[in-house]
């Protein structure tokens, strides 16, 4: 019954979904959102990593974050989705280079450290869907989807595309952006844009496994 609706969808498609294995690192106001999207959607062997707790902040914008003020988030998770793996650790670049991402048939990048994201990009191109930001905008319907080199409109996104340029990366990976014009320079954000760069980012895995697997 918990799946009839989106399996009348998919077809015989649905059961790559079950048998896919995902990690996502971040779960903040993009990660929370494409968490529960693939939970919804029928994936279930999900990895989640994540060092952080809620605070009052995060209610404007993260999913349940309402229900565990000072709790860990990955812990907190766990228990409105019982199946994940959860992993309690900051993501840096030194813990991309030594986490073995090999058993896992997609990276999802929802972590706004630089450093981090160019580390994921060298090393996960190949099986990476990453978000841009998705702060200081209000326009849902300006979030796009493309190659790392297409992807425009972004502050922090032409930071990405010109330190990987530098290290001599040439390869190709999906980004999840938006070509909306920051708003304010402070880091505010509105939930209509956050969690549907967070459904952006679930519906490009979906499309990879039922293309790949």
């Amino acid at each position: 019954m918990q799946y009839d609706r989106i399996k009348l969808l998919l077809g015989e498609d649905f059961d790559k979904l079950s048998s896919a294995k995902i990690i996502l690192l971040g779960v903040g106001g993009v990660g929370s959102f494409c968490l529960d999207c693939l939970y919804r959607s029928g994936v279930k062997d999900i990895t989640i990593v994540d060092f952080d707790s809620y605070d009052a902040s995060n209610q404007n914008r993260q999913m349940w974050s309402e229900l565990h003020e000072g709790e860990n988030k990955v812990q907190a998770l766990q228990e409105h989705y019982p199946e994940l793996t959860i992993i309690n650790k900051r993501i840096d670049e030194e813990w991309v280079w030594e986490f073995d991402f090999e058993p896992y048939d997609l990276v999802l990048d929802a972590i706004d450290d630089t450093k981090a994201k160019l580390a994921l990009a060298q090393k996960c191109y190949k099986k990476l869907i990453s978000s841009f930001g998705s702060a200081k905008r209000v326009d849902p319907t300006q979030i796009k989807v493309a190659d790392i080199s297409k992807t425009y409109g972004d502050r922090f996104g032409s930071k990405i595309r010109y330190e990987l340029k530098k290290r001599g990366f040439k390869k190709k990976y999906t980004v999840v952006f938006s070509s909306e014009e920051a708003q304010i320079k402070e880091k505010g954000s509105f939930m209509g844009v956050t969690a549907s760069f967070g459904l952006t980012m679930c519906a490009e895995a979906l499309k990879k496994i039922r293309k790949e697997k």
